[in-house]
C-alpha cells in the first residue's frame, strides 16, 4: 500500500473515531440528563399531587377525582396512590410513539425514575402518592439532539477531511516529484525539482538534487573522455582531421552503405614537395602551413553536410563531398573553389610554397580501389601542371536532372500506392548469437517489373520532392505487417527529414497504437538528427516509446559527446557506425574508445550495438568491448551457420 493511501486510511480512520466518540459522548450525556430531569419532574409532581391530596381530609373520592384530572393531563405513564388502608388508586397510560426509530430506542434505553411522597392529614398517614412520567418525548427530544449533533460533528469532519486533503496534496505533490526524479534517473535522464517546505522532504529533495548533479557532472566528464578517446583512436594530432585509417573506414562505408548519397566527389590534396618546404620553413612554420591547409578543408566540408576529411599521409589529405548537387552554387564546394582558397592560405609562406588539387566523381558501389586509383591519376595530373593546379575527372550524371523532379516524385509515391516495395533483412545478433532483430532498409520498385532499388537511388530525389514522410510511414507499415506475419523483430531506419516534418510523429504514433506488435519494432534516426534537432528527436522518441516500440540512433560515434543532454532523449540503443569499430581487433586506440562509449551508453541504460563488423577478430575484441549486439557481413554469417 502506497504512503498517501496509509495517510488518507489514517486520516480517515482518526475523523471517523473522533466523530464516534464525539456522538457517543454527547448522545451519553443527554442521555443522563434527560434521566436526571425526568426523576427531578417525578419527585417534584409526586410532592406536589400528595399535597393536593392531603388536602382532601381523606375523602377518596375527592382523592380519586384528584389523581384523574392530573392523570389526564397526558404526561404520565402511570400514576398510583396506596392507602394506609391497603386501598389503591391507579390510573395507567397506554404506549405512545417515542417519535424515534425502535433501534434507537433500544440502542439508547432511558429510564423514568418514579417519585414517590407521602400523603397525610395532619399527624395521620393516610398513604403515599406514585409518579411516573412518560418517557416519549424524551426520546423524541434525545433523537433531535442526536440528529443535530450528527450534522454539526459531520460537517466538522468534512471541513477536517477538506483540510487533510489539502495537507496530503501538498505532501504528495513533492513525494511526486521526487518518485519522477528517481524514474527518470533509472531512465538516464537527470532530472531536478524545486525544494518543498516540508523540512523532511526539503532534505530529501536537496539529497536528491544534489545526487542529480553528481551524476549529471560524472557524465559529463565521461563523455569528454570518450571524445578525447575519439580522436586519439580516429584523428590526426597534428591537424585534427581524420587519420588515414578512420578516412578509409569511412570512404569504404560510404561506397557500401545503402542510405549514403548515391553520389559524390573525391578531391585529393598534395603539399607539393614537403621535403623541401620543411627544410626551407622549418619545422614549427611546416607544421602552420600543414595546420592551414587542413583548417581551409575543413572549411569546405562544413559548408556541405555529410563531407569529411583525413589526412592520408604526411603531404597528402583527401576530401570527401556526398552528393555534389546538394553542394553545387549554393555551397560553393567546388575543386576549383577551394585551391583558390588554399592558394590564398599557402600565401603568406611564400610564392615557392603550395598545393595541387585532383579531384573525381564517383557513385554508390564504386569499388574503393578504383576510386583511389582515379584521384591518384588526377593528382599526378594536377601535379605536373604546377602549384595550385586542379584537376578535375569525370563529370555529374544527369540521369535525375534529366528525369525531372516532378517525374520522380510520380514513380516514388507510384511505387508506394502500388505496394511495390519490400524489406531487406540484415541480423543484429547479441553475444550468444541470438536475433536482436533484424535491421529492415526499404527498397522500392521504380519501374513495374523492373529491379528493387536500394535507398542509395531514390532516397536524396525523395528528400528533393518531399515524399520521405510518406515513405517512412510505408516502410513503417510494412515492417508492421511483416512482424505480424512472424518475421521476428525488425529494425527501421527514419531520414533526418521526416523528423522535420511537423506531422511525422504524430501520424506515427496513431499508426503504431494501432497496432499489437509495435512492441516488436525498432526505430532508429541518424546520428547527425539527434545532433541538429534534439527538440524534436525527443519528442520523436517519447511518442515512439509510448506505444512500446524501441528507439534509437544509427551511424553514431563521430559526435556523440555533441549530442545535448543526450541522457534526456530516452534512447534504448545506440549504433556505433562501422568507421569506428573496424580494426578493433589491430588498434588500441579503437577498442578504447569503444569502451569508453559502452561504459557511458550503459550508464544511461542504453544498449550499445557495433555496425558494419565484417570480420571475427573484430567482432571477439568489440564484445570483450562491451558492446551488446553486432550487424554487418559478420553477424550474417554468424547467423547462418548457426
Amino acid at each position: 500500500m502506497s504512503l498517501i493511501r496509509q495517510m488518507w486510511l489514517v486520516v480517515v480512520a482518526t475523523a471517523l473515531i473522533a466523530f464516534a466518540g464525539s456522538f457517543t459522548v454527547n448522545v451519553a450525556s443527554a442521555r443522563h440528563y434527560l434521566e436526571a430531569q425526568l426523576r427531578v419532574k417525578n419527585s417534584d409532581n409526586a410532592a406536589a399531587l400528595a399535597l393536593s391530596l392531603s388536602q382532601q381530609k381523606g375523602d377518596l373520592e375527592l382523592m380519586e377525582l384528584l389523581l384523574a384530572a392530573q392523570f389526564d393531563t397526558g404526561f404520565y405513564e402511570r400514576i398510583r396512590f396506596q392507602g394506609s388502608n391497603g386501598k389503591v388508586i391507579e390510573r395507567v397510560a397506554r404506549a405512545v410513539d417515542p417519535q424515534a426509530p425502535r433501534w434507537f430506542v433500544a440502542w439508547v434505553p432511558i429510564e423514568s425514575a418514579p417519585g414517590v411522597a407521602q400523603v397525610s392529614d395532619g399527624w395521620r398517614a393516610l398513604g403515599s402518592v406514585q409518579v411516573v412520567s412518560h418517557v416519549s418525548y424524551a426520546y423524541r427530544d434525545l433523537w433531535r439532539g442526536c440528529l443535530q449533533a450528527g450534522a454539526w460533528l459531520a460537517l466538522v469532519g468534512l471541513v477536517a477531511g477538506v483540510v487533510g486533503n489539502f495537507i496530503v496534496q501538498g505532501i504528495r505533490r513533492p513525494l511526486n516529484s521526487t518518485v519522477t526524479q528517481a524514474q527518470a534517473l533509472v531512465n538516464g535522464q537527470f532530472v531536478t525539482v524545486a525544494e518543498p517546505r516540508v523540512p523532511e522532504l526539503q532534505r530529501l529533495t536537496r539529497a536528491m538534487n544534489g545526487m542529480v548533479h553528481r551524476l549529471k557532472t560524472a557524465f559529463d566528464e565521461q563523455a569528454g573522455q570518450v571524445e578525447a578517446l575519439r580522436r586519439q583512436a580516429n584523428c590526426d594530432p597534428a591537424t585534427g582531421v581524420s587519420h588515414r585509417r578512420h578516412f578509409m573506414t569511412r570512404l569504404e562505408s560510404e561506397l557500401e552503405r545503402e542510405d549514403a548519397a548515391p553520389r559524390g566527389v573525391l578531391v585529393m590534396v598534395r603539399i607539393v614537395e614537403l621535403a623541401r618546404v620543411n627544410a626551407e620553413l622549418g619545422r614549427r612554420e611546416t607544421d602552420r602551413l600543414i595546420q592551414q591547409v587542413a583548417q581551409v578543408l575543413q572549411d569546405g566540408a562544413h559548408r556541405c553536410p555529410g563531407a569529411w576529411v583525413g589526412r592520408l599521409n604526411g603531404s597528402d589529405f583527401a576530401l570527401c563531398l556526398p552528393a555534389p548537387e546538394a553542394a553545387g552554387a549554393e555551397g560553393g564546394v567546388t575543386a576549383e573553389a577551394l585551391a583558390n582558397e588554399l592558394a590564398q592560405a599557402c600565401r603568406p609562406f611564400g610564392e615557392a610554397q603550395g598545393v595541387v588539387l585532383g579531384a573525381v566523381d564517383y557513385r554508390s558501389g564504386t569499388p574503393m580501389s578504383q576510386l583511389l586509383s582515379a584521384a591518384d591519376e588526377a593528382l599526378a595530373r594536377a601535379e605536373a601542371q604546377g602549384l595550385f593546379a586542379c584537376v578535375v575527372q569525370g563529370g555529374p550524371d544527369a540521369t535525375h536532372a534529366a528525369e525531372g523532379e516532378e517525374g520522380w516524385k510520380r514513380r516514388i509515391e507510384a511505387a508506394l500506392q502500388q505496394g511495390r516495395v519490400q524489406l531487406a533483412r540484415y541480423p543484429l545478433v547479441d553475444r550468444q548469437g541470438a536475433l536482436v532483430h533484424s535491421e529492415s532498409p526499404l527498397r522500392l520498385q521504380l519501374e513495374p517489373g523492373g529491379p528493387y532499388e536500394s535507398a542509395a537511388r531514390w532516397l536524396p530525389l525523395a528528400v528533393r520532392t518531399q515524399t520521405v514522410a510518406a515513405v517512412d510511414l510505408a516502410v513503417v507499415a510494412l515492417a508492421l505487417a511483416d512482424i505480424g506475419r512472424g518475421a521476428g523483430p525488425l529494425g527501421v531506419n527514419l531520414s533526418v527529414a521526416s523528423v522535420l516534418d511537423p506531422g511525422f510523429a504524430a501520424a506515427l504514433r496513431e499508426r503504431l497504437e494501432k497496432a499489437p506488435q509495435a512492441a516488436q519494432l525498432w526505430l532508429e534516426v541518424p546520428e547527425s538528427a539527434a545532433v541538429r534537432h534534439h527538440g524534436l528527436v525527443r519528442e520523436l522518441c517519447q511518442q515512439v516509446r509510448h506505444t512500446g516500440a524501441r528507439f534509437g540512433i544509427e551511424h553514431a560515434g563521430e559526435q556523440l559527446s555533441r549530442i545535448e543532454r543526450l541522457y534526456e532523449i530516452g534512447l534504448d540503443y545506440i549504433k556505433l557506425d562501422a568507421r569506428f569499430v573496424r580494426g578493433a581487433a589491430d588498434d588500441q586506440a579503437v577498442r578504447n574508445f569503444v569502451q569508453g562509449t559502452a561504459a557511458m551508453a550503459h550508464g544511461l541504460g542504453i544498449q550499445l550495438y557495433a555496425e558494419g563488423v565484417t570480420r571475427a577478430d573484430d567482432a571477439e575484441a568489440l564484445w570483450a568491448c562491451g558492446v551488446d549486439g553486432i550487424t554487418g557481413p559478420w553477424a550474417g554469417s554468424a547467423v547462418r551457420q548457426g
